[in-house]
Parts: structure tokens; C-alpha cells; sequence
């Protein structure tokens, strides 16, 4: 399935919305929210009202449309409302600072921002100084303010798409990573097709009576594929959640919607074993398969997870540049601890320092080539060329792999660490050290001894924050050091209430690098 055969004249909201009522599938449960089911042909209503609106607005085509919603239904409706008429929608992360939020606007020169109540007091503070925006839309109700669903209501249902090229800029995701730096990845209309075809329909089988609920927000691009575009574009159905994923919260919207696909990220697992060893109750019988992306899984989660519920976690890597997942492990095949092989469509190659493949079983650093590669950062020239080399991007990712084609993560390349003259991957240490039976999760970097000699340091979360205490953390670095090579075990335990991480769940290790002993 390595090619994919996108017509030169294509816009991505047909492929997900209207072809869905060609195929007869109008009737179809596109969206679970609630109390609020919504079908396909009532999205396609409200996308076409929401595409009038826009223009109504001075929205043109390739304008920049910014969405600051929780996953609700008016999300998928802006979403491609923006993209049928040739605007370019930007959703952007719901548990940002105010100082982020105004960095991101000006930087996109979004036309109409399109925001939640809930978090219209974090932009309010400057929007009168943005001479590009000509309308705020809330979807709610804040007084003074344009109201979404007043103002779509007196629209008609009735839109033609505009005529986009398939490699016309579809949507901009930005993402900070674990740098804290905010970028946009511009991506094309027919990067989510190729995403679709090769990873949810190779890799996972996804089907029109799947019913699919991603922990992962829309924001996020692992999210915004779980459960936005990948189900429209097969006529599968969507649980949407705008609270926070607390295990409780989700093992209900699981109880009660019953998906067959379910996605989340390694601590949210964590989180949910945790919760059920404290007594909560969860009921997985639905879900065929389960998904992990955002981290490495660690073995001990995928094996609790495993032995709990029967259904095996497929872990894999994506990025927000590459828009999907392009390492998975496969049903029936999974090989706990890795990310497994290239999804088809997709290429990988390990290089060392100079750009040259590295030998089976050595670590270097991870390059991708795949049709769903964003078009470049915007207004990062610099970055773009450093990141995008010809077909192929650097990911940042340090990976080996075996004979057998499985790649292992060895943690992101500023994360290394050289021990004794030795390179230590954090995420092996770190594996080690979650399969202690007191500990929640944790993070490894590299920290400087008296005699400035580089040293493993955890920073280590508990099941039981009473727990903490030296003995324990002795009995840590003993354990791990019957599990992995002695030279590996950390030299320090932090124990912590949480670890700093972005709002897609990765580590921020930068900030812990930072952290004084």
C-alpha cells in the first residue's frame, strides 16, 4: 500500500465530509459528545454554515482560521469549515499562557479566531492590538461578543468546496516539542489522506462501525488524526471528551460509549493502572485494539495492561512535522519495549554524526521519508532546512534497530547521556526503573557530579508520595542496577509530584536538566 493516488485538484474536507454522504453514509453516527450524537449529513450541514460564516467574515482563501476549542463538535465543524473554502484552520493547545497564546496569533496572522468561553479571558488582554484579526467567534456565550451558533444558524447548508490543489497548505498544527518553542508545521491536503491509507487502514484496520476515542486532544496531531479525520474519512464514528482525561473520566466514557479503537499515551496508561489497582473499576471489552504514541511505552505498562484486559497496546512514534504515526507495532506481532517497523509508505534510516547508516543494533539518529511531511515551519527558514533535508526530515529521535526490523528508542539526541565514556539511553534506565512496584513514572537525564563528570539522575513519581524516603530510593538504585548494566543506575532520586510535561503528555526533561540537586 505504498502508493496512495491523490487527485491534483482536492480538497482534504470533500475526502472527510461530503464523500461520506456520496457513499450514503449521511445517516451514519459521525460524532458522540455528550448528549449530542451527530450524524454525517447534520456535520456536513454545519460545516457548509460554518464555511458561509467565515467568508461573511473576510475569511479568503489560504487566510488563516484560529481554533481555540476543546474537542466539541464545533471543532470538526470549523475544522473543515475553514478548509472547504480554502482557509487554512489552526488549531491550537487549550492549556497554553496567555503570553503563548499572543505569540501564536501574531504569529499565524489568523483572520478570525474562533474560541471557546472558556478560555476567551486568556486572549481578551490583546486582542485589541492585533490589527490582522477582523472577528472573534465564541462558542458560548460571552456578552459583546459574535456567538457560533447564532451566527452559522443563518446560513445555508448549501456549499461547493473550493477549488484546492492537493499540495495547497490544508492546516497548520503547532508544536513546542519538549524545547518550548513554538513552530507551525504546515501541512498539505493530502498529507491526512496518505496517513489514513497507510497507518489507520494498513496499521490498524479501521472501518465504518469502528467507533474510535482518543485521550490525545484534536489539538494534537495524534489526536487530531484519532479522532477527527481518520474516522470521517471511513464513515466510523468519534467520541469526543473536552474535560481533562483523568483515568476515572475516561474508564466512564469508555463504560458508556463503548469505542473499539482507543488511544492514548504512556502516562495516561500509567495513570489508568494505577487507578485501578486503588480500586476503580474499568470495562475495556470493546476496544479490539489500543494505541500508544507521544512516548516510548515501557514494557511493564504494555504487560499490567496486557494481563488486565486482554488487549494489546500497538506503541509507535509519529510527529507533529510527519502528522502521524510511521513506526508501529502490529497486532499479533508486538515486541513489548519497541516501537516496531516502519508502517508501510513510509522509510527509515539510522545515521551517525556524518549522515552515514549506522550498523544493525547501534544507535544513531532517526530520519524519515513519507508523503505526509508538513511543507516546511513557517517563517522558520533557518529551521526548515535544518530539519527537512531533501525527502527526508530529522526527527531528533535516537532509535536502534535489529535484524528483525524493530526499532528501539533510545531517547530524543539531546537526552543522550555518555557515562563513563559510555553512551546511556535514558529511556532504558528508565524502563528499569518503572518496573519498581512503588513507582508511577519517571524521567532520566544527565546531571554533573562534584567532579563534573556526567551521571544518570531520576526524577521519580509515586504511587504512594508518603512512601518517599531514603531507604526507598537506595532500594531504587539497587534494583536497577539488578536489572540493567551497574554503570547505568542513577546516581540521584528526586522524588516528585509530578513531571513538568507538554499538553500532549511528553516529558519536558529540558526543564529537569534545569533542576538544582
Amino acid at each position: 500500500m505504498a502508493h496512495v493516488d491523490v487527485p491534483e485538484w482536492f480538497n482534504a474536507a470533500w475526502y472527510c465530509v461530503d464523500r461520506n454522504l456520496e457513499q450514503g453514509r449521511g445517516k451514519n453516527v459521525a460524532i458522540l459528545c455528550g448528549d449530542r450524537t451527530i450524524t454525517y449529513q447534520e456535520v456536513s450541514d454545519c460545516v457548509n454554515q460554518t464555511g458561509h460564516t467565515l467568508r461573511t467574515l473576510g475569511v479568503e482563501m489560504e487566510n488563516r482560521v484560529l481554533l481555540l476549542l476543546p474537542d466539541c463538535p464545533e471543532f470538526a465543524f470549523c475544522f473543515f469549515g475553514a478548509m472547504k473554502i480554502g482557509a487554512v484552520p489552526v488549531p491550537v493547545n487549550t492549556l497554553l499562557t496567555v503570553q503563548d497564546y499572543e505569540q501564536i496569533i501574531r504569529d499565524s496572522r489568523a483572520k478570525v479566531l474562533v474560541v471557546s468561553e472558556l478560555l476567551y479571558d486568556t486572549v481578551e488582554p490583546f486582542l485589541g492590538e492585533l490589527d490582522h484579526v477582523r472577528g472573534v467567534v465564541v462558542v458560548g456565550d460571552v456578552p459583546g461578543q459574535l456567538r457560533f451558533d447564532q451566527l452559522i444558524a443563518n446560513q445555508t447548508t448549501v456549499l461547493e468546496s473550493a477549488r484546492t490543489h492537493r499540495d495547497d497548505a490544508a492546516f497548520w498544527l503547532y508544536t513546542s516539542g519538549t524545547t518550548g518553542l513554538s513552530r507551525a508545521a504546515i501541512h498539505l491536503h493530502h498529507d491526512l489522506v496518505y496517513c489514513v491509507e497507510q497507518y489507520f487502514k494498513g496499521v490498524l484496520g479501521i472501518r465504518e462501525g469502528d467507533r474510535t476515542f482518543s485521550i490525545a486532544k484534536l489539538f494534537f496531531a495524534y489526536g487530531l488524526g484519532n479522532a477527527l479525520y481518520a474516522p470521517f474519512a471511513v464513515g466510523a464514528s468519534t467520541v469526543l471528551y473536552p474535560g481533562r482525561p483523568h483515568p476515572e473520566a475516561v474508564f466512564d466514557v469508555v463504560d458508556r460509549y463503548r469505542p473499539s479503537l482507543f488511544f492514548g499515551v504512556p502516562t495516561a496508561y500509567a495513570a489508568m493502572l494505577h487507578a485501578l489497582e486503588r480500586g476503580a473499576t474499568a470495562h475495556m471489552a470493546s476496544v479490539r485494539l489500543a494505541v500508544s504514541a507521544g512516548e516510548s511505552l515501557p514494557p511493564s505498562i504494555y504487560e499490567r495492561w496486557l494481563d488486565r484486559f486482554g488487549v494489546e497496546i500497538l506503541d509507535g512514534i509519529g510527529s507533529t512535522e510527519i502528522l502521524h504515526i510511521f513506526l508501529s507495532n502490529r497486532a499479533g506481532a508486538v515486541r513489548p519495549g519497541s516501537t516496531g517497523t516502519v508502517v508501510s509508505g513510509y522509510e527509515a534510516r539510522i545515521l551517525d554524526a556524518h549522515d552515514d547508516p549506522v550498523p544493525v543494533a547501534e544507535v544513531g539518529s532517526l530520519t524519515i521519508k513519507g508523503e505526509s511531511t508538513c511543507a516546511g515551519y513557517w517563517n522558520r527558514h533557518e529551521m526548515t532546512k535544518r530539519t527537512i533535508v531533501g525527502d527526508w526530515i530529522r526527527t531528533g529521535d535516537q532509535y536502534r534497530v535489529d535484524q528483525d526490523g524493530y526499532f528501539w528508542y533510545a531517547g530524543r539526541s539531546d537526552d543522550m547521556l555518555k557515562v563513563s565514556g559510555i553512551w546511556v539511553s535514558p529511556v532504558e534506565v528508565e524502563s528499569a526503573i518503572m518496573e519498581h512496584a512503588a513507582v508511577l513514572e519517571c524521567a532520566v537525564v544527565a546531571h554533573e557530579d562534584d567532579d563534573g563528570l556526567i551521571k544518570p539522575r531520576a526524577f521519580v513519581v509515586l504511587k504512594d508520595r508518603a512512601a518517599a524516603s531514603d531507604d526507598l530510593a537506595t532500594g531504587i538504585q539497587r534494583f536497577v542496577k539488578e536489572r540493567i548494566a551497574p554503570y547505568k543506575y542513577p546516581r540521584w532520586i528526586d522524588f516528585v509530584d509530578e513531571l513538568p510535561k507538554t499538553a500532549t503528555g511528553k516529558i519536558q526533561r529540558f526543564k529537569l536538566r534545569e533542576s538544582p540537586v
